[in-house]
């Protein structure tokens, strides 16, 4: 009987970090000989293959070439492999795993990414259980088929929907949060899988990749006294194609015409305004309070319970794809991957 296949990819990150005994400094150690470092994967009966980029990408440094490259691993490992891993840094993990959640269409295997606050040739590290917990996770079937079909973020006992997670601490293990989506799995003496809250098709899937992303999206945060330069100055930038505004509450913004003269403007460029809630949780509600109802009837769209990151990927991913600004909108206004959750009352 063939053994189970699974493909672990190091992109970077503190996880794939060993102590340099003579200076004391990290250096990325060789993943193709992970066993060594992780001998606990040797009780695991499946086929585990390593590929390590040649140079590791600093989280801070993941753009989207990285996302790409990525990708076009998963595709050519597919059919030969039943679930996949991938190692990366912490920091930009969220908008990683967002991304990949829209790019690989119709998934029926696990692509888990992970890593860790301490380097794996630390004493203490917690990458040896995120890795081993990941792969046992990805080898999972329920019924003769993947037990979580989707793109996962797993950390400290939690496998959450990638693109339903943000960072929430720069020093706890317990590094991510998913506030508005409960995980997919909890771990501790059994994993125990949310069957409930996973992505299952009744249809066959066949995987489709997209690699046509843009990068022409801004963030602005907004906070009270922001000025009109700062916003002029953002939104007179040449090629902007979509602004993530991130609000107050549920999706409040300032209510004088200054402010509103300059979304609108905006708006009539064709620049597409995504409302989300600045809160760790909770949801846009557009029209609730006044101060959105004029950003809702001026054109601005509700972001819902989205992330910040999940909002910044799928605006590349539908720029890149689309180029009818009605389709574009459209799938904005709905839930492609599973990241937000819709308000009907909207």
């Amino acid at each position: 009987m063939q053994r189970t296949k699974i493909l672990l990819i190091y992109t970077g990150g503190t996880i794939g970090m060993m102590q340099n005994p003579e200076t004391n400094s990290l250096l990325p150690f060789d993943f193709s000989q992970i066993v060594t470092h992780v001998p606990e994967l040797q009780r695991f009966d499946y086929e585990i293959e390593s590929i390590s980029f040649e140079s590791p990408v600093d989280s801070s440094d993941v753009n989207q070439e990285l996302w790409l490259k990525l990708v076009e691993i998963i595709g050519e490992h597919y059919d030969t492999c039943e679930g996949f891993v991938i190692l990366h840094g912490t920091d930009t993990m969220a908008y990683t795993a967002s991304a990949l959640s829209f790019m690989l269409e119709n998934l029926d295997k696990s692509v888990i990414l992970t890593g860790s606050q301490l380097p794996i040739g630390v004493l203490r590290t917690d990458g040896k259980e995120n890795i081993i917990t990941s792969i046992e996770i990805a080898a999972s079937k329920r019924f003769g088929k993947s037990v979580v079909p989707e793109v996962c973020v797993y950390f400290e006992n939690n496998l959450y929907r990638g693109n339903r997670v943000t960072k929430s601490s720069t020093e706890g293990f317990n590094a991510f949060q998913s506030n508005n989506y409960p995980p997919l799995a909890t771990v501790g003496v059994h994993i125990n899988f949310n069957y409930s809250h996973i992505n299952y098709s009744k249809q066959n899937r066949h995987l489709k990749i997209y690699k046509k992303l843009n990068n022409q999206v801004a963030i602005l945060k907004l906070f009270p006294g922001i000025s009109l330069e700062v916003l002029n100055a953002l939104f007179n930038i040449e090629n902007l194609r979509a602004v993530v505004l991130e609000t107050f509450g549920a999706g409040n913004a300032p209510s004088n015409s200054l402010f509103l003269d300059t979304i609108k403007k905006a708006i009539k460029k064709r620049i597409i305004i995504l409302n989300v809630t600045q809160c760790k949780s909770g949801s846009v509600n557009m029209g609730q309070y006044d101060t959105s109802r004029e950003l809702l009837n001026i054109g601005v769209l509700s972001g819902f319970d989205i992330t910040a990151e999940a909002a910044v990927t799928k605006l590349m991913h539908l720029l890149g794809e689309k180029e009818n600004i009605s389709d574009i909108i459209y799938e904005l206004k709905n839930s492609i991957s599973g990241e937000l959750t819709i308000n009907t009352y909207q």
